[in-house]
């Protein structure tokens, strides 16, 4: 993104967006303050946790639309949660994926399995607009049952796959079980981390292309990795900084700081908004380097929220769930991946014990079947195991013990 690209942007943003011009006028800021890319680091960062309170206070959008409802055409609650417009037919994200997807050697004569969630987030919507826009035939399976998408990638000869890294796995492994062939040769992943070990399966066992994307539901696709390596090269658009947490000023090279971005939708124009990501700067050439020479490698999340099997869970989120069944007292998720390839969550249940009575198998049952359903419901992540037994009330309501070697 150039300068005039971006003062044209700022200018459309601040006179249309009300959150952006809040927060311009609350720093002192006006359009014309903000000419050059590097003049953006004077803007106060949004983060993520900021824009969740404003859709909260002042629903749906909490001032972050800068055009009518009228002029959407899709609506997403994506995980966070935010609503959001989907991208509209002159988005820029539409561009940014077809031309990652084409470079990656997807095309005309593809046939695409998408297994992105359809349902309220944009994943599968963004992919699959992307495929098509390239040509490609595209399968939306969504997240259906995994025996149903290997049935429907043999019988369609599916060429492509786009999802986690964990179901693609599980597929391949089903079918290699069952003595399946399939067609698959390249494979798009995102949602979660892809570990090397697990790339090394995917490309060296199964032959695959593999493509593993960062992508967020805010922002659409971001960076790429098509080799070795934990490092993510950026796209070219849209203007990605990585920036101290506390000052928002750019890291160096070797620093690893916040991923803030700037996009260019004239429809939902984010401006120096915080993904909530931390990643290592990675700058050959530092001042002089395009956005695409830059490339990053992604430590973690700031603040609590954990990513499962894609979806963020956030203790809140997780607090809620736990208020909706009767006699949680306290509850504690842990998310392990004892195989190395599928993420595992777990809930740590305390109940409170009446004086002189014991809480059944059957009370213990029914109120794990009514906790996985609330937290399927509200966090929209399967929960696979309910323990019981004591929850440190002052400990972390989500642990991490993932390793990711």
């Amino acid at each position: 993104m150039n300068d005039q690209t971006l003062h044209a942007i700022v200018q459309h943003a601040y006179a249309h967006s009300p959150e952006v011009r809040e927060r311009f006028d609350r720093a002192g800021l006006s359009p014309d303050d903000i000419r050059t890319v590097a003049g953006l680091a004077r803007v106060p960062v949004l983060t993520k946790d900021e824009a969740i309170a404003r859709q909260q206070a002042d629903p749906p959008f909490g001032g972050m639309l800068a055009a009518p409802l009228s002029a959407v055409s899709h609506l997403f609650f994506s995980p966070g949660p935010l609503y959001e417009p989907g991208p509209e037919e002159d988005d820029p994200a539409w561009a940014i994926a077809v031309a990652m997807l084409r470079e990656a050697g997807f095309g005309a004569g593809d046939v695409i399995l998408n297994s992105l969630s359809y349902h309220l987030v944009p994943a599968g919507y963004l992919f699959d607009g992307a495929f098509t826009r390239l040509g490609a035939t595209v399968i939306p399976a969504g997240t259906g049952p995994a025996e149903l998408q290997l049935q429907m990638a043999r019988d369609l000869a599916a060429t492509g796959y786009v999802g986690t890294p964990s179901f693609l796995a599980g597929l391949l492994q089903k079918a290699e079980e069952k003595g399946i062939a399939l067609s698959l040769r390249r494979a798009v992943t995102t949602a979660e981390p892809l570990p090397p070990a697990l790339r090394a399966t995917l490309v060296g066992r199964y032959g695959l292309e593999v493509i593993n994307t960062y992508a967020t539901a805010e922002l659409g696709v971001l960076a790429i990795n098509t080799g070795d390596g934990l490092a993510m090269r950026l796209l070219p658009e849209p203007l990605i900084q990585v920036v101290d947490p506390d000052t928002g000023a750019s890291v160096g090279p070797g620093e690893t700081g916040e991923v803030v971005v700037t996009n260019g939708s004239a429809l939902y124009p984010l401006i120096r908004f915080g993904t909530g990501d931390l990643a290592m700067n990675i700058d050959p050439r530092p001042g002089e380097s395009a956005q695409a020479e830059r490339a990053i490698i992604l430590v973690g999340r700031r603040g609590e929220a954990v990513k499962v099997r894609g979806m963020f869970l956030h203790p809140n989120q997780l607090r809620f769930a736990a208020a909706q069944v009767p006699g949680v007292a306290a509850v504690q998720a842990v998310v392990t991946r004892p195989d190395g390839v599928r993420d595992h969550l777990a809930l740590r249940v305390a109940l409170p014990l009446p004086a002189g009575e014991d809480e059944g198998e059957g009370s213990r049952a029914a109120v794990a079947e009514a906790l996985k359903a609330a937290v399927q419901g509200v966090c929209r992540v399967r929960v696979d195991e309910v323990g019981f037994g004591a929850v440190e009330r002052d400990g972390p309501v989500v642990v991490d013990e993932r390793k990711w070697e």
